[in-house]
């Protein structure tokens, strides 16, 4: 498995912002997460792959604590997540963004009242100021003239952007996104991939990011983690799972309908 290496003149440092240590989960006697030991390191793109019901998204809601794991735990810059009560869970979870696989607009408010909802909810700013910094987020992520509208009156590409708005409102170290391309065009997920690297640029986020789309996978990870039955079957940069052998990567990455896959 490959090791995060900080380049020369690279912010990014060893010092895990995420750590999942021996994960386990089962429902119903079905074990979904089989012990799996990762770190994501300061400003790191993470990539999570893999096929449905692999467990990409128990993996996401453990991460953000929705799911207390049977076994192991996840820890946030050091905090051990699964046995803290509500109150200290709330503080850390305020470190992080989740960007929802259908944007969870709320459809009743306005695009700047969606935006808005964190920051009246955990913050005492003033009204006014409240307004001014939902519409510089939504200016970062290419949105102008839209705080009127309604979701419904959006297309799907511009309720993906509004999802990060609303995921960076609170100026979180951490974005989650799960399945941000899922049902966007190649064009538009291109875009949204684009807006990924600029989060991590501009705002020095550390993501994980769950998808099933390998140009968006290959395009923004900095490392990969392919997950199969529940363990890690593979973890490294891009450029080592194209010269990665295993048959069971080979066949989920190039989208083959003969392979090993539903036969191991």
């Amino acid at each position: 498995m490959a090791i995060l290496v900080q380049k020369e003149g690279d912010s990014r440092t060893s010092v895990p912002v995420i750590r999942v240590e021996n994960l386990w989960k089962s429902f119903g006697g079905q074990t979904v997460l089989k012990g799996l030991d990762f770190s994501v390191s300061q400003g790191e793109t993470f990539v999570v792959i893999g096929g449905s019901g692999q467990g990409k998204s128990v993996l996401l809601k453990h991460i953000i604590r929705l799911l207390k794991a049977d076994d192991g735990d996840v820890y946030i810059q050091g905090t051990p997540i699964m046995p803290l009560s509500q109150p200290d869970l709330y503080e850390v979870r305020r470190k992080m963004g989740m960007v929802f696989q259908e944007s969870a607009l709320f459809d009743s408010m306005s695009i700047l009242d969606n935006v808005a909802f964190a920051l009246r909810m955990h913050t005492k700013l003033p009204e006014q100021m409240i307004r001014e910094q939902s519409r510089e987020k939504l200016l970062k992520v290419g949105l102008r003239n839209v705080e009127g509208k309604f979701p419904s009156e959006i297309s799907g590409g511009m309720k993906k952007r509004v999802g990060i708005a609303r995921a960076i409102a609170l100026s979180p170290e951490i974005l989650l996104y799960d399945e941000p391309t899922t049902g966007l065009d190649p064009v538009l997920a291109s875009a949204i991939d684009e807006l990924i690297l600029k989060m991590q640029s501009e705002l020095s986020v550390t993501s994980i990011v769950i998808t099933h789309d390998m140009k968006s996978a290959m395009r923004i990870a900095d490392r990969i983690l392919f997950l199969f039955r529940g363990e890690i079957r593979f973890m490294g940069t891009p450029e080592e799972l194209m010269r990665a052998e295993d048959p069971v990567l080979t066949q989920f990455v190039r989208g083959e309908t003969q392979g090993p896959i539903g036969t191991l």
